[in-house]
């Protein structure tokens, strides 16, 4: 069974959060936002090492909720979600995985919901919202909508970096649990 992370653990993993991927400077975010720091979480959940602490921290968060599935939005779910999936599996506690595009594909079968097998839907089945970067919510709150409509349960919510703008109490108005590994004031105060 795969244990929280440990203290030396939590801190490499904000080392590697800090060095690879918060920066200063005025950005528009997701939610029309600016602000004047950012994190792009991408260098630090495809670094080997990222990737596995990531897996395991939100695995951590995830164990006892129930959910039999994990994912999110594109793009920022999808690496979360890969190392998350392999990381379960080594752990006795496996989570099946799956993405919801931010539009359904023009072409082939045009999913929303990608990653399940052919004829299989989230109906009935228990699933974790995973997000690299959360702000106000509402975009982790679109894939679980999606993922709603199409049958599944949403049991928790869960981000690498909560920027501490408001997805907390987001979450609690709409009685989903939210989980977050770091909040964005500690990187801010180093």
């Amino acid at each position: 069974m795969s244990a929280e992370l440990t203290a030396p653990e939590r801190a490499r993993l904000a080392d590697i959060v800090f060095e690879r991927s918060f920066g200063r400077g005025k950005v528009m975010l997701a939610s029309g936002k600016e602000s004047d720091f950012y994190f792009d979480m991408k260098p630090s959940m495809l670094h080997p090492e990222g990737a596995a602490l990531i897996a395991k921290a939100v695995l951590a968060k995830v164990r006892g909720s129930g959910a039999t599935h994990v994912g999110g939005l594109e793009m920022g779910a999808v690496p979360i979600t890969g190392a998350l999936c392999q990381h379960s599996f080594q752990a006795g506690e496996p989570l099946f995985g799956f993405f919801v595009r931010k539009q359904p594909k023009g072409h082939g079968a045009k999913k929303l919901v990608e990653g399940l097998p052919k004829g299989e839907t989230l109906a009935g089945k228990s699933i974790v919202i995973v997000e690299d970067v959360t702000t106000t919510g509402e975009s982790a709150w679109k894939a679980a909508q999606a993922c709603v409509e199409d049958g599944a349960k949403v049991v928790m919510v869960v981000t690498i970096v909560d920027r501490e703008d408001g997805a907390k109490e987001f979450y609690a108005q709409k009685g989903v649990p939210f989980a977050a590994i770091f909040g964005s004031t500690e990187f801010l105060a180093r």
